[in-house]
Parts: structure tokens; sequence; C-alpha cells
């Protein structure tokens, strides 16, 4: 069965990568299928220095590292699919990309990942990628000597808002409490740059333009005054949602669209595991993300050699 495999992992980010490299370095087939780019939020990053033995490295050169690694080992790697149809129910599992492919294996590992939040207001929709970004990576250099916006409170936010220094004239943060969520040590970076102003208690609640995006909507939350700002740009960062579109009544999620697993990564049904972004926890890095997949990867590799054992412990 030339498209059979020991596992199929769903997701080519950090966790499904690291997935791969651990299956395959255990002898086991392993495919790994990714509907777009091999590495999922990591390229978005622009610097990673919270990697253990790496002092600094972008997200992407990491992401490459790692499918580099897992080809290494065996892994089967395809990108820029789609996927069409899973049946996960069954001992022999199946999924199916681009409407005529199918491949079995004995477990899977679902590693999608998450996209970008949205915030959802007037104009958003019509003015992304003209002046709306969600990568400081991939759009911060459009911006040289511009004034940006960077929406968001938490570690990215303020991680990418420093980033975008090295372009744009001036950032401003708008964020929609009068604290930040992100770690103390990137609120310090961002405070202590010259070139960053903050918004606090503020939401934009339209963004203007025609071809382009001119100008942003601000309202102060407390007040519920709306202000119009000139702008060249803006960034949001407000997190993700988990990509679990089409596991809706296929394995159980939790209220957010999370995946539910236990402590061995195993969702729900049996043969089936989960890692990364698109699992019910509480903190998203690449880190954990690793962590994921090589427990979801190791637990994966328990059932295909003791499948007896099934998704051994409780929740």
């Amino acid at each position: 069965m030339n498209n059979h495999y020991n596992v199929i992992v769903i997701g080519g980010g950090a966790a499904g990568l690291t997935a791969g490299i651990y299956l395959s370095r255990a002898k086991l087939s392993t495919l790994i299928l990714n509907e777009g780019t091999v590495g999922g939020q990591m390229v978005l990053t622009h610097e990673i220095a919270n990697y253990p033995g790496i002092e600094s490295i972008s997200g992407y050169q990491l992401a490459r590292n790692m499918k580099a690694q897992a080809q290494k080992f065996g892994s089967v790697i395809k990108s820029n699919l789609k996927i069409t149809a899973m049946d996960l129910r069954n001992e022999l599992k199946q999924i199916t990309v681009n409407g005529n492919e199918t491949y079995t294996s004995n477990a899977v590992i679902i590693a999608t990942g998450g996209k970008s939040r949205t915030i959802g207001v007037p104009g958003e929709e019509e003015l992304k990628g003209k002046g709306i970004s969600y990568c400081a990576t991939c759009d911060g250099d459009f911006f040289q000597d511009k004034e940006i916006i960077v929406v968001g409170g938490g570690n990215s936010a303020l991680e990418e808002a420093v980033s975008l220094t090295k372009y744009a004239a001036k950032v401003t943060i708008v964020h929609q409490f009068d604290h930040f969520q992100a770690f103390e040590h990137y609120v310090e970076e961002a405070k202590n740059n010259s070139k960053i102003d903050f918004v606090m208690e503020s939401k934009i609640v339209e963004f203007i333009g025609n071809e382009k995006l001119t100008s942003v909507k601000v309202q102060d939350i407390k007040t519920g005054i709306v202000e119009e700002r000139m702008i060249d740009g803006v960034f949001i960062f407000i997190g993700y949602v988990p990509n679990t579109e089409k596991l809706e009544g296929v394995i159980e999620l939790n209220q957010w669209k999370e995946i539910v697993v236990d402590k061995n990564m195993a969702a729900n049904v049996t043969g089936v595991y989960a890692a990364g972004d698109s699992i019910a926890k509480r903190y998203r890095q690449v880190t954990t993300a690793v962590a994921d997949g090589t427990i979801a990867a190791l637990s994966a590799a328990d059932y295909i050699n003791e499948p007896t054992l099934k998704n051994h412990d409780p929740y």
C-alpha cells in the first residue's frame, strides 16, 4: 500500500514537525500533511529568543531546520494541499487530500495550529493586505518611515511592536485594558523604546480607506469618545483561533473549539492524538508546541507498537 503509513501528522508547524522527527527516528513511516506553508505560525515570528540552547533565531529559519531534520530521519512532507475528507473512527484511519488522493495510517496526530484572530469591525475584511496585516515579518518593511498602530497587549503584540520599530517612524500600541497581559520583559522593552507610544483602554471600531488604509476610528472605552486617526498601517496581534473547523463532530472539542486531550495528548477517538496550538491549553509558545509534539509522537508510537493499550490513560 504505497499510500499507507504508520502515522499521519496533520499540520507542519512546530508541533507537527517535532512529532515527525520523533516518529521517523523511531523508524515509523510518517507522513506530514500541511495545508499551507510548512512552519505554521512559527514562520511569522521575526525573532525567537527564548528557545533553549539557541540565543536568537528567526521563526522562518527554525522552521526550515525542523523540516530538514524531519526529512533527514525519513518523514514524508506534503504541503500546500487541501484536506477534503477524514475518517478517524475506524482502526485504519483515512485522510483524503485535494478530493482524489487518499492516505491511510494506524494512528493520526492532529497539529493544525491556529490562525490570527480578527477584530471584526467595519473595513477590516476589505482592507486586509491593504494596510492591515497580521504578520510583522511578512509586511514590516512595507512601512519604512511610516506611522503604524499595533493592536494587542500580549507577548506577541509587544514583541512585534518592538520589531516593527526597525522600519516604522512611530508605533502606537492600542490596547483595550489598562494593563498588559505580556511578560514583564516584553513590557519593559516596549516602554523603553522611544518610537513606541501607548493608547490604553481603547479599541479600534472602524478601518477607513478605499484602495488602501488611510485612517482608523479609535474609541476610548471609558468615555465612549471616538477619535479618527490618520495612519499608514495597522498590525493586529490579539491571539489565534484554532484550526479545527473540519474536526467538529469528529473528535471532542471544547467551547472554544480547541481539541480536548489527556496527558498523553490522546483525543477521545482511539488512535488519534493532538498537539500544539489547536489543543486546549493555557500557554502557546514554540517550546510548548515542541513538547506537545514530542508527547503525542511517543504516545502514538506506543499505540502502534502495543495497540492493545489503546488510549490507555483516561482524562
